[in-house]
């Protein structure tokens, strides 16, 4: 027995040491970008979105310690894709709001610091919840238009699922991507029809949720579904969307977003806003960019926010609400 316990001791410690081993049957469990979140898997263990036979790996993070405790600036290796939710329901200017963010990184790997935990404080003092996004990525096998997008939009019928327990108003839950997050953000803004109807299957325990974001956020994206498809259909009931991105200096991003805002402005769709700036080149989530225009995007993200009722108090219907409800009443016609 005593020859026994030595290695059992060693493959113990091992297998601590080594998540990703510990169990094929047990998802691995994501570590927090910023303290005090709450970690969710979008997907049950057994859901065959998921791959499962490495379901169980676990994330490589690359952190940096010039803050303590360390902060993680990205992630990859993502095969049970989360949300982490940082909630400002106890906040005095509390909104009800949640903007769900998808961190960018050209499907290569998830900018989660810049483009994720860095959007937690300054929705916080607008009294809005952050959700930040942890999707498969396309570098770890998997197809971005497919399975990320399919993510994005799972992250939406998860959170609006929460919002009561959360004490979040479930009319006021928008996404924000970034580069190739706002590749998973922009199709969102379209294609929840088709998200439904293959997802509402008796299996799915979110079948009945909505995936239909009340607002978007697409910042410096990539190709958005108008890049590929001018004519892509948008529905009548399109939820209104925010564009930023810096223009000469990210000239095939600037693009990028032309095609989305020329395509939703063709189609009279209410409270579309865009900012394509002077200077400034791709990237940077929210830094000031040393003073220039460029920084102050998320002021008019703000603004605009404010503007269509999204700041106010939970439970009072939004201007944005009713223009797409006017709007869609229109496209009926």
């Amino acid at each position: 027995m005593k020859d026994l316990l030595t290695p059992c001791l060693v493959l113990a410690i091992f297998l601590l040491a080594n998540p990703a081993y510990s169990s094929a049957a047990e998802p691995y469990q994501p570590q927090p970008i910023v303290p005090g979140g709450i970690l969710l898997s979008l997907y049950p263990a057994d859901s065959p979105q998921l791959n499962q036979d490495r379901v169980h790996e676990a994330e490589n993070y690359n952190s940096t310690f010039e803050k303590k405790p360390a902060n993680i600036l990205n992630v990859i290796n993502i095969h049970n894709p989360s949300i982490e939710v940082h909630l400002a329901t106890d906040e005095p200017n509390n909104t009800g709001a949640a903007v769900i963010v998808a961190p960018g990184g050209g499907h290569k790997i998830l900018w989660v610091g810049p483009e994720g935990a860095d959007c937690v404080p300054f929705f916080k003092q607008l009294g809005v919840s952050t959700i930040i996004l942890r999707n498969r990525l396309r570098v770890d096998g998997y197809v971005a238009e497919v399975d990320a997008v399919n993510d994005a939009f799972q992250a939406i019928r998860l959170v609006r699922a929460h919002a009561a327990e959360w004490k979040l108003d479930p009319a006021k839950i928008g996404i924000m991507g970034f580069s190739a997050g706002a590749e998973l953000s922009a199709p969102t803004a379209v294609l929840y029809e088709q998200f439904a109807s293959n997802n509402r299957g008796a299996g799915d325990p979110l079948a009945k949720i909505s995936a239909r974001p009340d607002f978007v956020g697409v910042i410096y994206p990539g190709p958005t579904p108008f890049t590929a498809d001018p004519e892509t259909r948008i529905p009548g009931d399109v939820p209104p969307s925010f564009i930023a991105s810096a223009g000469s200096g990210d000239k095939v991003h600037a693009l990028w977003a032309t095609d989305y805002f020329t395509a939703m402005l063709k189609a009279g769709v209410p409270n579309l806003e865009m900012h394509i700036y002077g200077n400034g080149g791709h990237g940077g989530g929210l830094r000031d960019r040393g003073g220039i225009p460029f920084g102050t995007w998320t002021a008019r993200y703000a603004e605009w926010l404010k503007d269509l009722g999204f700041l106010n108090k939970p439970g009072v219907p939004t201007k944005a609400a009713a223009d797409v409800a006017a709007h869609a009443k229109k496209s009926q016609r």
